[in-house]
């Protein structure tokens, strides 16, 4: 089951995608679980012989077959099969931050933990203020 974006099959992520914020539905019962998923993973290799420094690089993450965190959807997953699902992102994100108060905001909006319609069942977030935020956020609005 491939990923969506603006209602057009997604392969590959634009660039300069940090993460992004996405809506995963149970075609069967209507469902959803919100969440947000990184692009790539920072990788800390440990220095070349003699040498002091570690190395640092990034992957790409396991984004393409992602199904969230949530333990009660990945078992619906397990038994539907992924047929029965469709997985739409809703918010490409120029960095961490922004994915994470995107999906704050996406499931308080939302009311995630009020009813049994999403298999959310905690908001945890951690955001702080930042340039690149303002500057994300502002843009969106535009749109």
């Amino acid at each position: 089951m491939q990923w969506t974006y603006n209602h057009q099959p997604l392969a590959e992520l634009p660039a300069g995608t940090e993460a992004f914020v996405y809506l995963i539905t149970n075609l069967t019962n209507n469902r959803k679980y919100v969440g947000k998923k990184l692009a790539k993973f920072k990788v800390t290799k440990p220095p070349l012989k003699g040498k002091k420094n570690k190395r640092r690089s990034t992957v790409e993450s396991d984004w393409r077959e992602y199904w969230g965190s949530s333990d009660n959807l990945l078992a619906d997953v397990a038994t539907l099969g992924p047929s029965n699902f469709t997985r739409e992102i809703l918010h490409l994100c120029p960095s961490r931050g922004v994915a994470s108060y995107l999906e704050a905001r996406e499931q308080f909006e939302r009311r995630v933990l009020e009813t049994d319609d999403y298999y959310n069942g905690i908001i945890n977030v951690r955001v702080g203020s930042s340039k690149i935020l303002r500057e994300a956020l502002s843009q969106s609005i535009k749109r």
